[in-house]
């Protein structure tokens, strides 16, 4: 076994933008997430990052679809560290963290606004303010989502001012169109910048689209956590759909192998994270 940390592996299961037409495995109903989140927690996954949909695959921010998804993930993953999305795709304004009172583990937190593909991925103060306000209140530990330098900078300066607990949890996010791009000079400065400004905190990254397994890989590499799922990439390669959210995970798991990092059990990841066990 290695002596190197533990590589906390993050399954991002749905998300608000792949549909069956593009992949037959993307889990759509609460019951397909659930299954699928077994398998993936199964093979080696330890963080759930959760979005809900409707029935008929569009995007919603259902406080009761949250509660029925963290139940039977709860039921079927014990330990497993449940996340949910306050991302702007699937709700706005308050209705994005419509689902905080459930209590779950963690949620993301984008704390400023940047360019997707075809929209303006708004993230106003007002807003952040509260979403971190509802985290504090529930004791629900923030996943910072940095799409940009500059989310690096303000979420270090809301930590400094008490908005949000230290240490940080952070995670890059590279390879979104008219965002950060999949760069790896770029993401050695974010690491690098993080450390300064934020002393103590815990990074990982993810990769959109094909850039998913370079990522995963300069992330296993340096020392950080990972992020996989059909969410972000349904393919194994250009010409091979992804046929589950495991077969990712087990692609990253191979990863931490070949690094001689240890995959990180559930229990692990909450007390790398410093979350409560039981």
């Amino acid at each position: 076994m290695s002596s190197k940390k533990p590589c906390i592996i993050c399954v991002a299961i749905t998300g608000s933008v792949p549909k069956k037409t593009d992949n037959p495995a993307v889990p759509i109903t609460v019951a397909e997430q659930v299954e699928s989140t077994h398998e993936a927690y199964e093979a080696g996954a330890s963080i759930a990052h959760c979005h809900v949909r409707n029935d008929d695959g569009s995007t919603s921010s259902d406080p009761e679809k949250f509660a029925r998804l963290g139940d039977g993930i709860r039921k079927h993953c014990p330990g497993m560290i449940l996340q949910f999305s306050t991302g702007g795709r699937s709700g706005s304004g308050t209705e994005r963290g419509a689902m905080l009172p459930l209590r779950p583990d963690m949620a993301s937190l984008t704390v400023g606004s940047n360019n997707f593909p075809t929209r303006v991925n708004e993230n106003p103060p007002d807003l952040v303010d509260w979403l971190a306000g509802e985290m504090l209140k529930y004791n629900i530990k923030p996943e910072i989502e940095a799409f940009d330098l500059s989310h690096i900078f303000q979420a270090a300066k809301l930590a400094s001012i008490g908005k949000l607990k230290s240490p940080l949890y952070v995670q890059f996010v590279m390879g979104v169109k008219n965002a950060m791009p999949a760069d790896k000079r770029a993401f050695d400065f974010f690491v690098e910048t993080l450390e300064r400004v934020a002393p103590g905190s815990t990074w990982c990254a993810a990769g959109v689209g094909r850039h998913q397994i370079e990522v995963n890989e300069w992330c296993i590499a340096a020392g950080g956590h990972a992020r996989t799922g059909l969410e972000d990439n349904v393919r194994i390669d250009r010409n091979t759909l992804a046929p589950s959210n495991a077969a990712l995970v087990k692609r990253t798991a191979e990863l931490c192998e070949k690094h001689q990092r240890p995959v990180a059990s559930a229990l692990q990841a909450r007390e790398l994270l410093g979350l409560a066990i039981g």
